[in-house]
This record gives structure tokens, C-alpha cells and sequence, in this order.
């Protein structure tokens, strides 16, 4: 907190008049009650004034202080000396204060100002840039910048959660308030004209470049909680969100459940939702140190559930799982059956049922985090966000991995099975998802076995077949790049592979082939890279 001593004068001081304009109106006609009941005068404009006095309350028309009308469709109503003299004068300056007597400017006390929707308008695609355009305010954030600049006098509100705690304080100081509640309130507006100036700048800047990566990139993110530690207890942790995020996600997810989330937690959900969401048809993923160890997909959500499971039952003890259906009874019954442990699941929705059931005895249930994160938007159209990590003074940024399934083309001649067909498309998009180098082994539209972040692609594919013990004859493997060696494929056919599909374009692409052509596997070339560092 910033000195108090400049301000001594100030510690506590009374609320006689409130400027009240919002776009937002939840909570306000309350909170102008309390202002009211305490004694203090209300001015306001347009449709707030309006809404104030259907209310009952009894409140001035800013025009009635400027002695002049809006205008331009009220792009300008309260730009004038009359507000901005009674926000900034310093009631400590003689100078000031004699000032505001000469002209008849009487201060203003307290403002209550939330801004037009510009980050909700723009979040539309279908918005034009009129609609844009009329939704940047001018005069509220002149004003709540000209009120926090004088919070040593002027308490500003630019939230309707802020209302609550600054009623209570009202009323049980006699209609005051502390310096430090003002600085407080004042940092919170700093914060919000920061993040509306930023919604601003984005969306102009992508409109100007024509492309996703723009030439500056400005970034506002808010501290959603404190996170008890980090990856590691000795590590400090907190999770901020965007202001501005436009796409389903943990950042947005409702906790119906359980702890609170950890710093590892919340990264492993991030995987598992976005493995998810790959997939139209049922299926469940199951997430370990942020791989997955389990993904599949079935008919019903219960049968999609079995299969994730089964494909690494000892890692998928203590994992994180995601649904992309409504969790329902019969499938949240399979969670419940003996020897499992589940950290969190995430999912579009809970049936009641299944809500009560993962929400019970044993203890593990007691502590599971349920998320809710509603419709899930498609891989493909995550792929339309941009993906950011830090490196010590700059930062990497990138269009997420949500590209489409890619021309395929084979080239061995043994072409794969419809089935086969079926898996591989299947094993490619879990491939995605797993740490590089990554080898996915599946069969019947599960994963069997997973070799992830090896420094060598053959020591990754040894480790996906030991996995897949006796389950790895007949399934097919997905690599997330080129195989360097045919040293890949060899220890593929010598485990029961049958087809293999993998970008190509390495400079002994022919002996890989070759060694399925010699082997009798399929093998399929996407041009398509998926690396995942």
C-alpha cells in the first residue's frame, strides 16, 4: 500500500454526493438505496437515471449539474468541468477548493462507473465495426480514471461485486469511508480501464494486420485465486485468466465439487479438455503428468469410460479425466466401482444421479473436483486461439494444434483395413496430445499403449509396446513426426503392428517403407507434424 501520510487529512471521509453511470446495472438499484438511506445525493445519466427512478429513488440529471444537454447520441454527457472539476479538485488545496467556489462546482464524493461492453460486443463474431466502434466508452473511462486519480477524496466503483463490502462500510461509519478502502477501489479501476484499453488494442490490431499474430501484443490477465503451491510445495502459485477469453475452458470452468484445484491439477485438465473435444462421438480420456495414459470412445459414455481405463489401469490410478457428453449415472457407477481413485473430471455437465453418486463414500469422492465446463466448442475451432509460453524476457506465441485431419496418402502396398483406417485416425489425434517424441499404440478405438517424451523416437515406441503387453498384436501406431531410422518400425512388426501411420519426410522415409513392405504393415504418410515440447 502506497504512504498514507500525504493524505492524513483524508483517512476517512464522507459520501454527500454519488455520480452513478452504468451499462451494467445489476445490483445498483440496492446499492443506490443504501447511498439514499444514508443521506447522499444522486446524479446520474441516461438510461441509469432512468432505471434509478422507475426504482422510486430520487435522482438528478447530470445535465442538471453541467447545465448542459447531452449530445451526439450521448457520446458526450459527462465530458465537462462540472463532473471532472468536483472528481479532481484536492480538497486539501485552498487553491482548489476556491476554485470550485468561484465557478459553483459543488465535489463529488463517490462514482460508480462499469463501462460499455466493448470485450462482449467484439466477442460476437457476426460483430460489425460500427457496433465496435459505438461500444468503446469515452467519458466512463475518463471518468473513473479521474476519480481513482483523486481517491485520496473520491471513492470509485467499477464492479457490482464492490458493492456489497462498500455498503457495509458505509453504514456502519456513518456514511465514511477509509482511505484504504479507496485505494483499494482505486487500484481495482486502474485494473479495469487497463484491461478495457487492452480488449480495445487487440481488437484493432488483429482487424489492421489481417493476420492472428499482430505486430504488438497486449495482454491482460486477473488473478482468478491463490493456488496453495506450485508444481512443487517450495514454488509460490496463482492462476490468472483472461479478461478477454472468447472459447470454453478450465479458466471458465464451474467447480460443482471437491478440493481446491492445484497448480498441476488445473494444467492436467487443460490437456485432458483439449484431447477431448477432438472427438464427435462419446469418449473419455484419462490424464497423467500431463499425457494421456487412457482415451477412447465408444457408443455409450459408460463403455467409453471402461476402455480409457483399461488402457493403463496402474497409471490411471489418481488421473484426471474429461467427457465430452454429460456425465450420466451408469458411466459415474464405473468411477465408483472398487479400486478406483480419480483427482478431478471435467465435463460438459452431471446428471444429478451420477452428481450424487461421484459425491459420496468412499473419501476419494468427498475430495474429487467436478468441473462443469458446458458446450464444447471443436478442436478445430481452438485451433483459432492463440497458445503463449514464457521464456525469460520474451514470449512465444503460436495458433493452438487444432489443424484438421490431413490428406493421408499411403505408401506401402499393402493398404490398412477399414478398421485399421478407424484406429489410426483415432491413435493421430491422441498423438497430438502427447509429449514428443510421442508413439501411440491403439486397437478398437482405445489407446493401448503410450511412449511419451523420449530424447529417442525407438526408446518411446519400446516403451508404448511394453504397455501394450499382449494387447500390441494387431494394433496400429501413430508418430507424431518422421521416423529418423526403420530401427521404428522393425520394433513395431517384431510386437504385432499392423499399420503405422507418421508425417514422412525424413531423408530415409524409403527405408521405413521398405522395412513395411518387407514386414506387411501399412504405412501412411499424413505431412502433417505434431510436436508437443
Amino acid at each position: 500500500m502506497i504512504s498514507a501520510s500525504p493524505f492524513e487529512f483524508f483517512v476517512s471521509r464522507k459520501v454527500e454526493r454519488a455520480l452513478l453511470s452504468v451499462s451494467d446495472k445489476t445490483g445498483l438499484v440496492d446499492f443506490a438505496r443504501i447511498l439514499t438511506e444514508l443521506g447522499v445525493e444522486l446524479v446520474s445519466t441516461g438510461g441509469t437515471r432512468d432505471a434509478l427512478l422507475k426504482a422510486g429513488l430520487t435522482v438528478k440529471d447530470v445535465s442538471e449539474i453541467t447545465n448542459f444537454p447531452e449530445m451526439l447520441d450521448g457520446r458526450v454527457k459527462t465530458l465537462h468541468p462540472f463532473v471532472h472539476g468536483g472528481l479532481l479538485a484536492r480538497r486539501d488545496d485552498p487553491k482548489h477548493m476556491l476554485t470550485l467556489a468561484e465557478h459553483g462546482i459543488r465535489p463529488i464524493d463517490l462514482v460508480v462507473c462499469n463501462l460499455y461492453p466493448f470485450a462482449k460486443t467484439v466477442a460476437n463474431p457476426a460483430v460489425t465495426l460500427h457496433e465496435a466502434i459505438e461500444n468503446i466508452d469515452i467519458g466512463g473511462p475518463t471518468m473513473v480514471r479521474a476519480a481513482a486519480k483523486n481517491y485520496a477524496a473520491v471513492a470509485i466503483l467499477t464492479d457490482a461485486s464492490q458493492y456489497a463490502e462498500v455498503a457495509n462500510e458505509l453504514r456502519g461509519s456513518q456514511g465514511s469511508l477509509a482511505l484504504a478502502t479507496r485505494e483499494k477501489l482505486a487500484i481495482a479501476a486502474f485494473t479495469r480501464i487497463a484491461a478495457y484499453d487492452v480488449a480495445i488494442s487487440e481488437f484493432f490490431a488483429r482487424r489492421s494486420a489481417g493476420e492472428p499474430l499482430p505486430p504488438t501484443l497486449d495482454l491482460h490477465f486477473e488473478r482468478k485465486q491463490m493456488l496453495r503451491y506450485g508444481e512443487n510445495p517450495h514454488q509460490k502459485a496463482a492462476f490468472y485468466v483472461e479478461t478477454n477469453h472468447r472459447r470454453d475452458g478450465v479458466a471458465g470452468a464451474e467447480v460443482l465439487h471437491g478440493k481446491e484445484l492445484s497448480y498441476n491439477n488445473i494444467l492436467d485438465l487443460d490437456s485432458a479438455l483439449n484431447l477431448v473435444r477432438e472427438f464427435d462421438t462419446p469418449a473419455a480420456v484419462v490424464i497423467k503428468h500431463n499425457n494421456p495414459c487412457g482415451a477412447a470412445f465408444a457408443a455409450e459414455l459408460a463403455d467409453a469410460f471402461q476402455k480409457a481405463f483399461d488402457g493403463d489401469p496402474t497409471s490411471a490410478f489418481g488421473g484426471i479425466l474429461a467427457f465430452n457428453r454429460t456425465l450420466d449415472e451408469a458411466t459415474a457407477l464405473k468411477l465408483a466401482e472398487p479400486n478406483r481413485f480419480v483427482e478431478c473430471i471435467i465435463a460438459p455437465d452431471f446428471e444429478p444421479k451420477a452428481f450424487e453418486i461421484l459425491t459420496t463414500k468412499p473419501t476419494w469422492r468427498k475430495n474429487v473436483r467436478l468441473l462443469k465446463i458446458g458446450p464444447l466448442t471443436s478442436a478445430q475451432a481452438a485451433g483459432e486461439s492463440l497458445d503463449y509460453r514464457r521464456v525469460d524476457g520474451g514470449l512465444l506465441v503460436q495458433s493452438r494444434d487444432g489443424g484438421p485431419m490431413s490428406d493421408w496418402w499411403p505408401v506401402t502396398n499393402r493398404k490398412a483395413t477399414p478398421e485399421e483406417m478407424a484406429d489410426l485416425q483415432f491413435a493421430w489425434k491422441v498423438c497430438k496430445h502427447v509429449k514428443s517424441n510421442a508413439i501411440v499404440l491403439a486397437r478398437n478405438g482405445m489407446i493401448i499403449g503410450v511412449g511419451a517424451g523420449q530424447m529417442s523416437r525407438v526408446d518411446s515406441v519400446q516403451i508404448a509396446i511394453r504397455k501394450a503387453g499382449d494387447r500390441v498384436r494387431g494394433s496400429v501406431l501413430a508418430s507424431d513426426a518422421f521416423f529418423p531410422f526403420r530401427d521404428n518400425v522393425d520394433a513395431a512388426a517384431a510386437a504385432g503392428v499392423k499399420a503405422i501411420v507418421q508425417p514422412g519426410g525424413s531423408q530415409r522415409d524409403a527405408d521405413s517403407i521398405a522395412a513395411c513392405e518387407e514386414k506387411g504393415l501399412a504405412m501412411l504418410f499424413t505431412g502433417m507434424r505434431h510436436f508437443r515440447h
